[in-house]
């Protein structure tokens, strides 16, 4: 296992067989791949689009999760998680690196939540953050 540091973020690697498997960026817990296989089967995702984890510009800290399906461009990487495929920006990486996506479903609190080690400052929605 290698490291390549890149900014503030440890890319791994390993080869094996000239063949190079990359860590995923991110990760979803048990709650949230069940809640993503979900809308799979309902419609939600339209043939041809993948499930889109990524940033953009906005929201009260600067920045704001994206979550949702969408088409693959070339400039994305395409990741499997326990048998769903989803799509990330390249660049998005470096903000998004080791965040875990969970699925909360409760009286207070329902919908994805983001645990962003990369975070260093977020909003009381919990959807904006700042690097």
């Amino acid at each position: 296992m290698a490291a390549i540091k890149t900014g503030s973020v440890f890319l791994q690697y390993q080869i094996i067989y000239m063949d190079t498997v990359v860590t995923m960026p991110v990760s979803f817990t048990e709650n949230a791949i069940t809640e993503i296989r979900r809308l799979i089967g309902s419609g939600e995702c339209k043939e041809g689009q993948y499930l889109r984890v990524g940033v953009k510009g906005g929201g009260c800290s600067g920045m704001t999760y994206i979550l949702g399906f969408d088409e693959k461009t070339g400039e994305d990487e395409v990741y499997n998680c326990n048998g769903f495929d989803f799509i990330m920006n390249s660049s998005h990486q470096l903000y998004l690196y080791g965040m875990k996506i969970d699925w909360q479903d409760g009286l207070n609190s329902r919908g994805f939540t983001f645990q962003n080690p990369n975070a260093t400052k977020t909003c009381g929605c919990g959807t904006s953050f700042a690097v």
